[in-house]
């Protein structure tokens, strides 16, 4: 009666590359199945129950997702379903007003819910970024009465709260979308990786079948990542050059697992003297050479040969790429400054306000025993 099958005729009016794009797309509404295994230390027996409720509830919700796109289908026309409430529009369409109300209600509440357990997982990806030593000791702090990473649970909800307020949706859920795919490849990699160089670990969750399994996993993620737009791969390369900062500039270092770090001062000394200058260098170098490039190639009213404007494009951006990666020298360096005065690296982010960050960190005073001491005897 409502449902009308000449919907469905073509089954994909957009070809294999409209599919594509759609499980590109769609892969937000799976993404909440991961954050789950960020609770497995809150979890009686995770061994046991982390994997049937996490490949359970996947079955459960792929078989509801691909039952409501048939029916939503067959009400509507997939060309007429590009409301921000499709499933309401898609009942209104055919007269059945208080489904429609229904559903808009199970909208929100649905919504509400999925959004706590985001907030669930992130808060404790950065407690145990913190404990790993991958960001400040302040992150891996838990609330004493509730015993729960409060810092980065009330951080993370004014982050969310202050983008939802100034972003688009669309644009949002690309970047979440490209973010998580990659980290599920490095997830996959690391499998691969670990097996390889650390076969005796005891493993509580292992993979079956490897290395094809992750290797599937890659190749999987790799052909939903591609026909993302090249927007949001541009902003993704920001957001992961920034987080490489982080990384490279302090937490590095600060990691447990860094096991080379010097323990006299003397030697942190030399270390930093000489980052700093050959990050000062290369960002010189760097600005100067982009700026030349972009002056003679695109500032103003200038038109040179296609292939004079391509070297030079080229050109600037080797020369962002130098001065990026000066910008990650200069700020270890300020943060192996930081250490050689006792405090920790997550100090050489002052560094990121060039020559002023440094001035900061020469004015605090030399500690007689802390943050040197105790990196050095982890």
């Amino acid at each position: 009666m409502y449902i009308q099958p000449q919907n469905w005729t073509p089954f994909a009016p957009h070809g294999f590359k409209g599919i594509m794009t759609g499980a590109a797309i769609i892969f937000f509404a799976y993404i909440g199945f991961d954050a789950v295994s960020t609770a497995a230390e809150e979890t009686r027996d995770p061994q046991r129950n982390m994997p049937i409720g996490i490949l359970a509830s996947l079955v459960v919700c792929t078989i509801l997702y691909i039952t409501v796109a048939v029916v939503l289908t067959g009400l509507l026309k997939a060309s007429e379903l590009g409301t921000a409430e499709p499933l309401a529009t898609a009942f209104s369409s055919r007269g059945i007003n208080w489904a429609a109300g229904i559903i808009s209600l199970g909208a929100v509440v649905a919504t509400t819910s999925v959004l706590f357990v985001f907030q669930l997982g992130q808060p404790r990806i950065f407690f145990s970024m913190a404990r790993d030593g991958l960001l400040p000791n302040w992150a891996a702090k838990v609330h004493p009465r509730f015993k729960r990473p409060w810092s980065t649970t009330i951080l993370t909800g004014l982050f969310v709260a202050g983008l939802a307020a100034v972003s688009n949706i669309n644009e949002v859920l690309e970047l979440c979308n490209i973010g998580t795919l990659f980290a599920f490849i490095l997830v996959a990699i690391g499998i691969v990786v670990l097996r390889v160089t650390d076969p005796d670990r005891q493993r509580p969750f292992r993979t079956p079948w490897v290395p094809w399994v992750p290797l599937g996993a890659v190749a999987t993620c790799l052909w939903l990542m591609f026909p993302l737009p090249a927007i949001t791969w541009w902003r993704f390369f920001l957001w992961l050059a920034a987080g490489m900062i982080l990384y490279w500039g302090a937490g590095m270092d600060e990691s447990k697992l860094a096991t080379t770090l010097a323990r006299d001062k003397t030697a942190q000394a030399a270390k930093y003297v000489r980052l700093l200058l050959s990050g000062f260098v290369m960002k010189l170098l760097g600005t100067v050479v982009g700026l030349t490039a972009y002056y003679f190639g695109f500032a103003g009213d200038k038109h040179p040969a296609v292939w004079l404007k391509t070297m030079l494009g080229l050109l600037l951006a080797g020369a962002a790429f130098v001065a990026y990666v000066g910008v990650v020298i200069w700020v270890r360096g300020c943060g192996k400054y930081a250490f050689s005065k006792g405090y920790s690296h997550w100090f050489g982010l002052f560094g990121l306000l060039g020559p002023p960050g440094l001035g900061i960190l020469f004015l605090l005073p030399v500690k007689r025993s802390g943050t040197l001491a105790t990196v050095a005897d982890r």
